[in-house]
This record gives C-alpha cells, sequence and structure tokens, in this order.
C-alpha cells in the first residue's frame, strides 16, 4: 500500500511548471471534440468530431480564424458511401512528412460497426487531397470494437493504432496496407476490473449498463528514439510498453510477443498520451482536469497543469512552438453517464498549453 499513496500524493501535487498557462484556441457550441492534430512545420490546426450525437455534422476541420472548415472538403464530411466518407472519427494525427492521418472506427455512438466504413486515410496537407484509403474488415475492427487513437512512424512506414473497445494493439503496414491485431485481449490492453473512474468528485457509471464503464487501451505514444510503443487502458493507472521492433516482426508468434510487454509504471487514468523529444510521455489525467509528465528515468509523475476549465482532457498534440494542444471532451456530462441527461452547460473547447518547457 506505501506505493500506492507514494503514487495518490504524486497526482494531487501542485503543478511544479508553474508558467504554464492555458489558452483558449477554439469553441465548439454543439461538436463534440475528441482529437487534434497540429503541423508543426505550418502550424495548421485540425480537429475532429466523433458521431456520437444526433447534433453531430461535420467529422473531420481545420481550425480557420478560430472557426471549424470541414476538411479535407465537405463531401467528405457529408453521408455517402462509407469507404470514401467519414463515419464516425475518432483520431486525427499529423505526421513529420506533412501528412494528416485520419482514423475512422466507423461506429456511430459507439454502437455497431458500419460495414465497410472502417479505414486509415492520409491526407497530403501540400495538395488538401486524400492520397491513400486503407480500409479495415472484420479480422482488424471485429464487432464491439472501437479504433481509437494511432501514430504514425514514417521511417519503418508503420501506423499503431489502439482498440478501447475490446482491447488490442492493431499494426498496420503503411505500404500495402497490410494490418494485423496484436495482444488482442492481453492483459495489457485490457480495463482494470472493478476500476471506478471518479471526475469531478463523481464516481462514473453507465446509465444503460449500470456499472462502472470498462474502457481498453486507448492512449498511446511512440517514441521513435528509443524505439518504444506506450500504450495505456484509460479505467486504469498501469502505462505499458513494447519495442516497436517487436510489433512490427511477423515471424514473432502471439506468445513471444505477450513476453515482450513490459510494465513501467503507475499514472494517472488517461485518455490522450503523447511522446517528447526527450522520451518522456505527456498524459491527460482525467480525474483532476489535469495533464502530467511521466519520466522513463525515474518513473516519476509531475504534474504541467491543472484547471478545472479542462473537462475530460482528451487527445494532446505538439504545436510548432512547443505548445501542447488539448481538447476538452466533456465526455463525463454526456448522457451516457448521467441517467440519459445531457448535464454539459458549456461549448466544448480546444486549448493550448503555453510557455511549457520540454
Amino acid at each position: 500500500m506505501g506505493n500506492y499513496f507514494a503514487i495518490l500524493l504524486c497526482l494531487i501535487a501542485p503543478p511544479l511548471l508553474s508558467a504554464a498557462e492555458l489558452k483558449e484556441v477554439a469553441s465548439f457550441p454543439d461538436q463534440q471534440v475528441t482529437g487534434v492534430g497540429v503541423s508543426t512545420k505550418s502550424g495548421r490546426i485540425f480537429v475532429n468530431f466523433p458521431y456520437w450525437s444526433d447534433q453531430h455534422s461535420i467529422s473531420v476541420a481545420e481550425i480557420v480564424n478560430g472557426q471549424p472548415k470541414p476538411f479535407p472538403n465537405e463531401e467528405w464530411n457529408k453521408p455517402g458511401a462509407p469507404a470514401s466518407h467519414f463515419v464516425c472519427v475518432q483520431s486525427v494525427v499529423v505526421d513529420d512528412q506533412e501528412n494528416l492521418w485520419v482514423l475512422d472506427p466507423a461506429a456511430p455512438k459507439m454502437q455497431a460497426i458500419v460495414r465497410g466504413g472502417a479505414k486509415l486515410v492520409k491526407i497530403d496537407l501540400r495538395s488538401n487531397q486524400v492520397v491513400k484509403t486503407i480500409p479495415f474488415g472484420e479480422d482488424i475492427a471485429p464487432s464491439k470494437s472501437y479504433l481509437n487513437d494511432v501514430r504514425i512512424d514514417t521511417r519503418s512506414g508503420t501506423a499503431f493504432i489502439t482498440d478501447s473497445g475490446k482491447g488490442a494493439i492493431v499494426v498496420v503496414n503503411l505500404s500495402n496496407g497490410k494490418a494485423r491485431r496484436l495482444l488482442d485481449g492481453h492483459f495489457s490492453t485490457q480495463p482494470e476490473k472493478d476500476f471506478k473512474l471518479v471526475v469531478d468528485g463523481r464516481e462514473l457509471i453507465d446509465a444503460q449498463k449500470k456499472t462502472p464503464p470498462q474502457i481498453a487501451s486507448d492512449g498511446i505514444a511512440l517514441d521513435t528514439r528509443h524505439g518504444y510503443l506506450y500504450y495505456h487502458a484509460l479505467t486504469g493507472y498501469a502505462l505499458y510498453r513494447i519495442k516497436t521492433a517487436f510489433l512490427t516482426d511477423e515471424q514473432l508468434n502471439e506468445k513471444d510477443l505477450e513476453t515482450k510487454v513490459e510494465k513501467v509504471g503507475q499514472t494517472p487514468a488517461p485518455d490522450g498520451m503523447l511522446q517528447a523529444p526527450d522520451g518522456s510521455i505527456y498524459l491527460t489525467d482525467l480525474e483532476h482536469n489535469a495533464v502530467v509528465r511521466w519520466n522513463p528515468a525515474t518513473k516519476s509523475i509531475e504534474q504541467i497543469l491543472a484547471d478545472k476549465r479542462l473537462m475530460w482532457p482528451d487527445t494532446l498534440s505538439w504545436g510548432p512552438k512547443a505548445e501542447l494542444y488539448v481538447t476538452a471532451s466533456q465526455i463525463e456530462k454526456m448522457p451516457r453517464f448521467n441517467d440519459g441527461v445531457s448535464t454539459r452547460t458549456e461549448p466544448y473547447k480546444l486549448w493550448k498549453i503555453t510557455e511549457l518547457h520540454r
């Protein structure tokens, strides 16, 4: 129990970087934002709005003069053939070669997956055109799965994706589009049993199931310097990692792969995760409206910033001047966790943390 209380003290410690400031970037009255991807070269900002409610009207947008503009165009954001239109986008990520990657689990309202809709879409930011679409069949996105977040390794031409519905890591060869579903059902990709998520002093209960939510592998971070993929269940405190070389080794069988997983520490319960150039990992802290940093050398946690305006800090992205962008998706206020009635009173927000030394 001693270690547990030591961790708890870390979680409630005041911010160590007192100079960090939270600044509003954009506000969305009705569109629930989850993902954000920022180009560190041009500063262009992209967000996504999953199809979780009847208010949904746009999936992917570029923030232009503080307002969301459908991206790459209006057609992709309209209802249409699921293979060539966004269905329910969960994540947007800009790689280091100026491409925007859009992850579409195609599960409106987190229910059934629309046949032919699950996909990873590549958009060239120089031409603003879709240049590649990688579809996922039922072997990769089975029933009750929910592809959640993605990281792109341009050097190896690989995408790494978490499944927060059933719990797995999907590895995609970006050259030929071949995808493999790994660590499926492994304890490291599963929610922690009997875990209770407490947000704003209130335990979250799923209104339909009448039980605490159980959300599997969600946050993901790619440390290319040291060759590690970090991942974390949303409802849990354990942080895991595995060498990307093991994940991309198609000759390694599942049993041997499982032996390569490392449990490396305890952190707050996160939704979003992001790697820093020095190999440290930034995580959102859902239970404390905060963002924290995990140091791989010392296994210690420092709180970067805590602010009540970070209502369910969701996704993180670096900006060109080392600003840290973060979405506030207010998931705790959704009808799902409030007896079928939304308790939201404020717009959804995109923020950035400035004066941040990393």
